[in-house]
């Protein structure tokens, strides 16, 4: 068993190290909740991953990588050179303005809707510039624009109109505040 500390991983992240004969080394690595991935490290230096969704789970393969394939992708998920920004002290052309992507669920009640009778921007400030369907990108899409499940819209709005966009979009949320019905 090792333990990993450092920025960003708390007091102590618990690592189970094993040694698996013939093999090489196996690892276990928490990911949140009861998810771990299991790392198996092979004398050739090729890794297997898997995950288990919990301790009882069986593991589910991921992917192999050769030895090469290892480090770079040790290189990336350390991200060393890399330093998350604290999104209230950036100072970027837009303002408050942020982007954010949304997801338009199934039962959305604007799903179906074109973007002026969906009510974006009126009710909630924001602005799509852009749907996401697919593999497809629909840059600046027109008012007639019909917003189907799955769509992703690429929104600009402060923060306030973006937590006003996500609510409008979410699964569930239409109809009247008050819960009485209208005839």
């Amino acid at each position: 068993m090792g333990f990993l500390t450092g920025p960003g991983v708390g007091a102590r992240m618990v690592i189970h190290e094993v040694d698996v004969p013939g093999v090489g080394k196996q690892y276990e690595v928490p990911a949140g909740g009861e998810t771990r991935f299991v790392v198996i490290v092979h004398h050739d230096g090729r890794r297997e991953v898997y995950r288990r969704e919990g301790p009882d789970a069986d593991a589910e393969k991921l992917f192999d990588l050769d030895a090469a394939a290892a480090r770079e992708a040790a290189s990336v998920l350390q991200a060393a050179d890399f330093q998350p920004l604290d999104l209230d002290d950036v100072d970027v052309p837009l303002g408050d303005a942020i982007m954010e992507w949304v997801e338009v669920p199934a039962d959305s009640p604007v799903a179906g809707e074109t973007l002026s009778d969906a009510g974006i921007r009126a009710e909630t400030g924001a602005t799509v510039a852009a749907v996401q369907r697919g593999a497809e990108t629909l840059a600046n899409p027109g008012a007639d624009t019909v917003l189907e499940p799955g769509d992703i819209l690429v929104a600009i709005g402060s923060r306030d109109e973006q937590k006003a966009l996500q609510s409008l979009v979410a699964a569930g949320e239409g109809g009247s505040d008050d819960g009485s019905e209208t005839a």
